[in-house]
């Protein structure tokens, strides 16, 4: 049976540390060395993988999101691949998620979505532009086969909004603390923790944080107050700075995901 993130969280706080969420865009720089990359981040310290599904309107990610997105779509990366790529990272025995805006999987099939994705050992959904309100089709699907059902909450969440969401989520809940589009920033929001706050006091699931990590340090910023630190643009950006190197990219992506591993070990509350 597949694991729930939630199990990664359970565990890396057994061990008195937060959890290390790893993202990569599917089909970057190519399938299969995307796959190699996503086996690097669970090989040196990611807790829980998300895949992202490139998508032709990312309107909330970054331009180093963007960048890889558009390479892989380039390239003419499919759903199949996204999901190939799931079941070949799910085999390590990591829960995995896909991270996808709403549109494609609408048109792939909301119920075929789901059977599919449980198919290959994926744990579940992170829909960022989709809020429970408007999910009941795929809470549905998703609750028909026990796969995580993680949305977002911001800052500018009401606290209405916070339980209306929290109580939706299975897995984790994921906490997005900085207003705008994602990317590696040199400092953390002040907004995050507030935010986690808010958010435990509406339920028991773990919170994981994403507001552009990009070192071990942050990541112990992060740690002291969330159960997840969440980084992708870091991941990504190491990848798109050794073109057509995959074997120095990945060797540039361990040592990156070793430092992270390290400072969520250091940073984690009593």
């Amino acid at each position: 049976m597949t694991a729930s993130a939630g199990t990664a969280f359970e565990r890396a706080r057994a061990e008195g540390r937060a959890a290390l969420v790893g993202y990569l865009p599917a089909g970057f720089p190519t399938v299969d060395g995307g796959i190699a990359a996503l086996r690097t981040l669970v090989d040196s310290g990611c807790d829980v993988i998300e895949i992202g599904l490139p998508y032709s309107d990312p309107v909330m990610d970054g331009p180093t999101i963007q960048d890889a997105a558009q390479q892989a779509l380039d390239n003419g990366v499919r759903t199949t691949d996204v999901l190939r790529t799931v079941e070949a990272v799910a085999a390590t025995g990591t829960p995995t998620l896909v991270m996808t805006y709403w549109n494609p999987v609408e048109q792939y099939g909301v119920e075929r979505f789901a059977q599919a994705l449980h198919d290959a050992g994926g744990a579940g959904l992170i829909t960022p532009d989709l809020t429970p309100d408007y999910a009941p089709e795929w809470i549905g699907a998703a609750d028909a086969r026990g796969l995580d059902k993680v949305f977002l909450v911001a800052p500018s969440s009401t606290e209405e909004r916070i339980a209306m969401t929290t109580a939706a989520c299975r897995g984790f809940v994921y906490a997005t603390a900085v207003m705008g589009v994602t990317g590696a920033r040199t400092t953390t929001s002040g907004l995050a923790g507030p935010l986690v706050a808010r958010t435990k006091a509406a339920t028991d699931l773990p919170v994981g944080v994403g507001l552009g990590v990009s070192n071990g340090a942050q990541a112990a910023e992060v740690a002291a107050y969330a159960d997840g630190v969440i980084v992708g643009s870091a991941f990504v950006r190491t990848l798109l700075d050794h073109p057509g190197d995959l074997d120095a990219g990945r060797r540039a992506l361990a040592a990156l995901t070793e430092d992270l591993a390290q400072g969520v070990t250091g940073g984690v509350r009593a």
